[in-house]
């Protein structure tokens, strides 16, 4: 998946995109269709948080991004299970307190998205 444009968080963005470029792909097949023989379990998003200062931001753009003491991306899927979770401390360490703030926050990004895909795709979304 190609990000045409962006500030920053190329690779989640493709993620979260290419969610929706497969279920539009699925539809077209014939005899697949939502709830019937649909073969996708969950929705797939992807987001990047990040601790700047002492604070834990959503969505980094590129100023941002490398400004963090801490860079975190995740990937989950719309029923909140972790795919993947890549994070550094880029100069810096970081504490579990902070851990755990920057998954919070990554966590309610999925969400978000998870909810834009589902308007996206409208009656397309193949979950119940």
């Amino acid at each position: 998946c190609d990000v045409h444009q962006a500030d920053g968080g190329t690779r989640t963005a493709s993620i979260t995109g290419a969610f929706i470029a497969l279920v539009d792909a699925l539809r077209g097949i014939p005899g697949i269709s939502p709830g019937e023989a649909f073969p996708l379990r969950d929705s797939v998003a992807a987001v990047s948080v990040g601790m700047l200062a002492e604070a834990a931001i959503l969505d980094l753009d590129y100023q941002e991004d490398v400004a963090v003491r801490v860079d975190l991306n995740l990937v989950m899927t719309g029923s909140d299970r972790f795919i993947e979770l890549q994070g550094t401390g880029e100069e810096a360490t970081f504490s579990r307190d902070e851990l755990q703030d920057l998954l919070w926050l990554g966590e309610e990004g999925i969400r978000q998205l998870t909810a834009i895909q589902r308007e996206v795709l409208g009656d397309a979304w193949p979950f119940t």
